[in-house]
């Protein structure tokens, strides 16, 4: 008898939803009997249950194709209307007594990949996870996200108490994993850890009280080791892309005297590179220099010029993005501080997998002399303890402009750009913030930054210093304290 029970999908506008049907056979969860006891019960898990369909909601994207497997009674994703979600409830007692995973599995013929995979407390049931989480790796492509629930260890008395007072349903003996353990299996079934965040200080609904203790506290250093609930979000080890067509973007104020030695230094990458120059309210012959030097290059790159319309490095860097023909893109600052010669590092950090997201860092050789000055060494390590709490991932350095994406992930992060519009003058914060939204992991590649050699800044370090101290702000209510 198979262990899952499929649940058939019905259309919700132009998205499909999964309703869980639950069988009358031994496979499907007994009924919760009514009364006192229930009533405490739901009552103590509320404030869980409402912290588990925010999650959630940030993790799945509309669209998205979910598969939820859940040792419970409980479906949460089936709430995710405007995802096609399918959900299966497996038996957890038969999880504990090492019934073949990939029996389990086999049942459920899998029609198209799915985007997220939402494995639901089994991790805290099944005697093999090492099995289990090997048996779900090959269901997972490239932009699969696996999302594994699990308890904290410090919560066992307490759950074990209202197991005991018949608050919580009987279960078998449960896992209680440390992060360390979860991380060494994940690496023993070839997937990769993206993120983990640890939630819920008050599982009980109480109002205002409840939101307020895990929305925000529980994310406060310290506080975050006495969660309930732990998430983690994993995604299948790197595999290598195909090679692929590179589009530099670079945008260009006041340049003219880098554009040359842009063009001259492009190294050659993938089956092909175009440069794209983009172009806005310089005061000097920028424009012209692109011109002209586009006549008299030779070289293997295909260079395109454009005109901004709008004004900063953000509004430059996107337009070429959205007119980029290559299937890797990437951002090259046009003051040439970042030597071209190091770009294939940034293409083959992305095409073999080893990172969705590739962004530069200046802070791990010693600066040339005259690079960067001391109060920028300052706010840039300032930014990157504050990006790596809000993001959940760590970073040394979120301001270096050269950044690496795929076509598609770029396509993706579309969908995102409303929620950052109007708030970041450079673009890097818009990135790392999608990035971060969309799950994908990202890796630094260390450069050895070199001071200018033409023209002048165009950082306002104040105003835009302060400008990014509020989308630090913004991150920490749109992102961390949700």
């Amino acid at each position: 008898m198979s262990l899952l029970v499929d649940a058939p999908s019905t259309a919700v506008g132009e998205a499909k939803i999964s309703r869980p049907q639950v069988s009358q056979d031994r496979t499907a969860p007994a009924p919760r009997a009514k009364g006192i006891a229930s009533r405490i019960s739901a009552f103590m898990r509320k404030g869980m249950e409402e912290d588990t369909l925010r999650v959630l909601n940030r993790l799945v994207r509309p669209g998205d194709h979910v598969l939820e497997v859940t040792a419970g009674p409980h479906s949460y994703a089936h709430a995710l209307t405007a995802a096609r979600v399918e959900t299966f409830h497996v038996d957890a007692t038969r999880l504990a007594s090492g019934d073949p995973v990939a029996e389990m599995l086999g049942a459920h013929g899998q029609s198209e990949p799915y985007d997220v995979i939402f494995l639901q407390g089994i991790v805290s049931y099944t005697s093999d996870i090492q099995d289990l989480l090997t048996a779900f790796r090959p269901w997972c492509t490239s932009d699969t996200r696996l999302v594994l629930l699990s308890y904290n260890a410090l919560w066992q008395p307490l759950l074990q108490l209202a197991n005991a007072l018949g608050m919580r349903k009987r279960t078998p003996d449960e896992n209680w994993l440390s992060f360390h353990d979860v991380n060494n299996l994940l690496l023993l079934a070839d997937l990769d850890l993206i993120g983990h965040r640890r939630r819920v200080l008050l599982p009980v609904g109480i109002p205002l009280l409840t939101a307020l203790a895990n929305r925000f506290f529980s994310a406060l250093p310290g506080l975050t080791w006495f969660g309930l609930c732990d998430w983690y979000v994993a995604r299948a080890a790197g595999a290598p892309h195909p090679e692929g067509k590179v589009s530099v973007v670079v945008p260009a104020r006041n340049e003219a005297g880098n554009i040359a030695r842009i063009l001259e230094e492009m190294p050659k990458m993938g089956t092909g590179v175009e440069v794209i120059f983009v172009e806005g309210g310089s005061t000097d012959d920028t424009w012209e220099t692109i011109e002209r030097e586009k006549q008299r290059y030779r070289g293997h790159a295909e260079v395109r010029l454009l005109k901004q319309k709008g004004k900063g490095k953000k509004d430059a860097s996107f337009l070429g993005f959205d007119e980029a023909t290559g299937d890797y893109l990437m951002i090259f600052d046009g003051d040439v501080t970042v030597p071209p010669a190091d770009l294939p590092k940034f293409y083959e950090a992305a095409r073999s997998g080893k990172g969705e997201f590739i962004n530069g860092t200046r802070l791990v050789y010693p600066l040339h002399e005259g690079a960067m000055r001391f109060l920028n060494l300052i706010a840039n390590r300032f930014f990157a303890i504050a990006f790596s709490f809000i993001l959940g991932q760590q970073l040394k350095d979120t301001l270096c402009g050269t950044k690496v994406l795929s076509r598609r992930n770029w396509q993706r992060l579309l969908s995102l750009r409303a929620e950052f519009a109007g708030r970041d003058p450079f673009g890097d914060f818009d990135l790392l913030f999608g990035a971060a939204r969309l799950q994908l992991k990202i890796v630094e590649v260390p450069i050895r930054y070199q001071a200018r050699t033409y023209g002048t800044t165009n950082i306002s370090r104040f105003s835009h210093g302060w400008m990014l101290l509020k989308m630090c702000v913004w991150g920490l209510r749109s992102l961390k304290f949700v």
